[in-house]
C-alpha cells in the first residue's frame, strides 16, 4: 500500500513538472496556454485514473461486458448477475451436467423445472409422490425429484430436491438452493450470490 501511494505520488509530480516545463518552454498567448495546460492536466488525470484502479480493470471489463450480454460476474466466491429487462434474475445453470435457464425466484420455495427439462437432465423421479403446490401462478400439480448436481456457474450443491412440474414450462431456482449459499442478496440491478 505505502509503495502504492508513493507511486502514486511520483506520477502526480512527474505529471506537474511535465505540464509546467511544456507552459515555460511556450511563448506564446496565455490562451493557448492553458488550453495547453488543461490537455495536459486530462492526460495525466486518466493515466493516474487508470493507474489507481489498474487491479479493477479486470472487473471493470467483466461488469461492462455483463450489461451488454446478461452474463454473470464471478468476483471470488461471489456472483453478481444483472437484472434482465422483463425485471427478473435469470441464470445459465446445470442440472447434472446439462445447462438449463433458471429464473431466480426467492418467492419460491422449491426449485422447479418442467418434464421436459426433467427428462433432458436424467432426474430420478419418485412416481409415488406427486403433490399440489400453490405458486403466484395458481395451483399445480409436482413430482418430486432429486438431482446429483445443481450448478450456478462454480457453485455446486449436491442431492438437491427439485419439483418436477406437470403442466409449466418455467424453471425456477428457488430458496432451497438459495439457503444452501452463504448470502445473497439484490444490491441496484444486481443479484449477489455468495457461497
Amino acid at each position: 500500500m505505502t509503495n502504492d501511494l508513493h507511486l502514486g505520488s511520483l506520477y502526480l509530480l512527474m505529471a506537474v513538472m511535465l505540464v509546467a516545463g511544456s507552459l515555460i518552454g511556450r511563448r506564446g498567448r496565455f490562451g493557448s496556454m492553458l488550453t495547453m495546460a488543461v490537455a495536459w492536466l486530462a492526460i495525466f488525470g486518466a493515466g493516474f485514473v487508470v493507474f489507481t484502479f489498474r487491479d479493477d480493470l479486470g472487473y471493470v471489463a467483466q461488469r461492462l461486458r455483463s450489461e451488454a450480454t446478461g452474463e454473470p460476474v464471478e468476483v471470488g466466491r461471489q456472483i453478481r448477475i444483472p437484472m434482465a429487462i422483463d425485471g427478473h434474475f435469470w441464470v445459465e445453470g446445470q442440472v447434472n451436467d446439462v445447462p438449463v435457464r433458471f429464473l431466480i425466484d426467492s418467492g419460491a420455495t422449491m426449485t422447479t423445472v418442467d418434464q421436459a427439462t426433467a427428462r433432458q437432465t436424467g432426474l430420478k423421479i419418485d412416481p409415488n409422490r406427486g403433490q399440489l403446490v400453490r405458486t403466484g401462478n395458481g395451483i399445480i400439480r409436482v413430482a418430486l425429484g432429486r438431482a446429483e448436481t445443481l450448478n450456478v456457474e462454480d457453485i455446486e450443491r449436491r442431492n438437491m430436491s427439485i419439483h418436477v412440474a406437470a403442466n409449466d414450462d418455467l424453471n425456477v431456482l428457488g430458496m432451497n438452493w438459495l439457503s444452501t449459499l452463504k448470502r445473497w442478496s439484490v444490491e441496484g440491478r444486481w443479484l449477489i450470490l455468495e457461497a
